[in-house]
C-alpha cells in the first residue's frame, strides 16, 4: 500500500533542480516532506587510491548505486524507515553516519539521473525536467565546486570538458522526454512553483481519503 508520494527532479548539473525542490516544499509541514539528494547514493571510492578518485566519472550512470536508491525509495512509499548515504565530497566515500528518514509523505529526489533508471520512474507519482542554458548551469556548477566543494577552477572545467558536457549530452537530456513536465530556469520559475503547490495539496488530500 502506498503511503506516500514521490515526486523526481532532474536536469542538467546546475539547472536549478535544488532551488525548485526546496521552494516546492518551503510552505509544507517539515515533518511530512523531505527532499533526498540523488548524490547520496554515489558509490563508495574508498577501494580506489585518494590521489586517483578525481579521475573517476561522476556523470555516468554507473557512478550511482541504483539498487540502493531504489530498495530505499520503495520502502519510503511503503512507509518503512531507510539510512539515506551521506557522501563526503572530498574524499568520494560515504561518511559513518547516516540521515535517518521516517514517516514523510512528500519524498522529493532531485538529481541528475533521477529520470534514467525506468524502474525508478514507475514508482514516481510527478516527474520534472528542469532546463536551463548550458552557460548558466556551467557557471552554477563552477561556484558551487569552488565554494562547497574545494575544487580548483582548472579542475572543474577540466572536468566538464572531460565528463559532465558530454554525459550530459547521453544520459541526462534524453530524459526529459520522460518528464510529466518540463520547467526552465528551476526555482525562479514562481508559476511553476506554485502550480505544484497546488498538485502536491491535491495529491496529499488523495492519501488521506
Amino acid at each position: 500500500m502506498k503511503r506516500a508520494i514521490l515526486i523526481g527532479i532532474a536536469g542538467g548539473t546546475g539547472s536549478g533542480k535544488t532551488s525548485m525542490a526546496k521552494n516546492i516544499v518551503r510552505d509544507f509541514d517539515p515533518e511530512q516532506v523531505i527532499i533526498i539528494e540523488q548524490d547520496s547514493y554515489y558509490h563508495d571510492l574508498s577501494h580506489i587510491p585518494l590521489d586517483m578518485r578525481h579521475r573517476h566519472n561522476f556523470d555516468h550512470p554507473d557512478a550511482y548505486d541504483f539498487d540502493l536508491l531504489k530498495s530505499h525509495m520503495q520502502a519510503l512509499l511503503e512507509g518503512k524507515p531507510v539510512h539515506v548515504p551521506i557522501y563526503d565530497y572530498k574524499t568520494h566515500t560515504r561518511k559513518k553516519e547516516t540521515l535517518f528518514v521516517s514517516g514523510h509523505k512528500i519524498i522529493v529526489l532531485e538529481g541528475i539521473m533521477v529520470l534514467y533508471d525506468p524502474e525508478l520512474r514507475d514508482i514516481m507519482d510527478i516527474k520534472i525536467y528542469i532546463e536551463t542554458a548550458p552557460d548558466i548551469r556551467f557557471i552554477r556548477r563552477l561556484r558551487r565546486d569552488i565554494r562547497e566543494r574545494g575544487r580548483t577552477l582548472e579542475s572543474v572545467i577540466e572536468q566538464y570538458l572531460d565528463t559532465v558536457r558530454p554525459m550530459h549530452e547521453q544520459f541526462v537530456e534524453p530524459t526529459k522526454k520522460y518528464a510529466d513536465i518540463i520547467i526552465p530556469e528551476g526555482g525562479y520559475n514562481t508559476v511553476a512553483i506554485d502550480l505544484f503547490k497546488t498538485k502536491l495539496i491535491s495529491l496529499l488530500k488523495q492519501l488521506e481519503e
